[in-house]
């Protein structure tokens, strides 16, 4: 008779309970789907599931030149908000919140969302006025956020420094139902859900390039052999330019590296997420006890997915003066994700110039947060052709000055 390790029965209990060995695994690719998503980060899974979930449609390969979640969706700082002054974005990034609350009764996966809430802070006389602002168009927009004083940003945050000396806290953005999740949950259990529905999902394969015929994508060639669609989502977050130029079109979008770090587990001492946009830093801790930080981007276009000297020198020493008690601890370990930016710091969901070709780039530093509201109106443009969540952010808004501008509440933290 065999016998079995604990270990070995858990992780067989595991796979029948659950059914993650059929997202894990990468199944050769058909010869013809309705659609392929390029890129199985959290908003290419996303739009797979909605198409599924929404419109019926599973007949659908998710492909992925690495592993699920590698990108950015597994290098990020998990932050999760909607207080964005333009009303095209904020009714998209509520649409995400909204749908983060019960994704993990949705998914039947447990995402770890967390609304610990999420504070902007004002350092000065200019972000008052800018914060001030937003709160008056986040009430009428529907998204509930609110001004605090700094007294009340202390009673929030008891180890936090309001009387810095160059940058004292003047107050706060508040927004209570933000928070965080965890990031590779949230891959896994969109994963988990596609697979459920049929659907391949693709690891360790590259596109090498996008075939048309008459103006309209007809399939993709990949490093597991050719495929054939009727629709193609290209959703690869820092390398959508790199796709975008083997489907004939270019995107108005930079690459760079953008950077975090944790520290060593600690006690808890911090429940809320901190961003200060004038140092270029942010902090919030997550469940096993690490202070999580990151700041703004890399100075320079690059690919590089590791961490540099420059980053832990600027950011943390920006954020020691709000955080004394930092200055302590030891980093665990640092990394870097590749984000794409537009001019105007918010994305692209659009058609392209090639018929049956979609696009979902141009995140920035925050696309975790909007990883279901994208995939939820990513589905909608794919299956209809048309979606009140993306008809904003098309490419023609560069050519046609129709910018929406988050350079301040998107530009520099998450």
């Amino acid at each position: 008779m065999k016998h079995y390790s604990a270990f070995a029965v858990a992780r067989e209990a595991l796979r029948y309970h659950t059914g993650w060995e059929r997202a894990w695994r990468s199944p050769e690719p058909k010869k013809r789907y309705d659609v392929i998503i390029v890129g199985a980060g959290g908003h290419g899974l996303a739009t797979a599931y909605y198409l599924g979930k929404n419109y019926g449609i599973q007949n659908v390969a998710v492909i992925e030149k690495g592993w699920l979640g590698g990108g950015n969706t597994g290098r990020n700082t998990t932050i999760i908000r909607s207080n964005y002054l333009q009303d095209p974005s904020a009714a998209l990034y509520e649409k995400a919140r909204s749908l983060y609350e019960d994704l993990s009764q949705e998914l039947n996966y447990n995402v770890m969302f967390s609304p610990r809430g999420v504070m902007m802070l004002a350092q000065t006389q200019h972000e008052i006025r800018g914060y001030q602002r937003t709160a008056h168009a986040n009430a009428l927009q529907g998204v509930k956020t609110e001004w605090i004083g700094s007294e009340r940003v202390k009673e929030l945050v008891p180890i936090i420094n309001i009387d810095g000396p160059r940058y004292p806290v003047l107050g706060a953005l508040w927004q209570e139902r933000g928070g965080t999740a965890r990031h590779d949950a949230v891959a896994w259990g969109y994963a988990r859900a596609c697979s459920a529905m049929g659907m391949d999902i693709i690891q360790q394969c590259e596109v090498t390039d996008v075939r048309s015929e008459n103006g309209r994508v007809v399939g993709v060639d990949t490093t597991k052999g050719a495929i054939d669609c009727d629709k193609l989502g290209i959703v690869v977050a820092g390398h959508s330019g790199q796709l975008a130029e083997m489907a004939g079109f270019r995107l108005p979008l930079e690459a760079i590296a953008l950077q975090a770090l944790v520290s060593e587990p600690i006690k808890p001492c911090m429940d809320v997420v901190v961003m200060a946009n004038t140092v270029h830093g942010y902090m919030s801790q997550s469940d096993k006890g690490e202070m999580v930080i990151g700041g703004g981007t890399d100075g320079f276009n690059n690919y590089t997915q590791r961490g540099s000297f420059h980053h832990i020198e600027e950011t943390v020493r920006a954020l020691v003066e709000t955080f004394p008690m930092i200055s302590r601890l030891k980093m665990l370990r640092q990394w870097g994700g590749i984000v794409d930016m537009t001019g105007d710091r918010s994305p692209i969901l659009s058609k392209t110039p090639l018929t049956g070709c979609f696009i979902n780039c141009g995140w920035g530093t925050g696309g975790f947060k909007a990883i279901p509201g994208s995939g939820w109106g990513m589905a909608q443009l794919m299956a209809t052709g048309h979606s009140p969540l993306t008809e904003a952010f098309t490419l023609d808004r560069f050519k046609e000055g129709r910018f929406i501008d988050e350079s301040v509440a998107a530009g520099v933290a998450h």
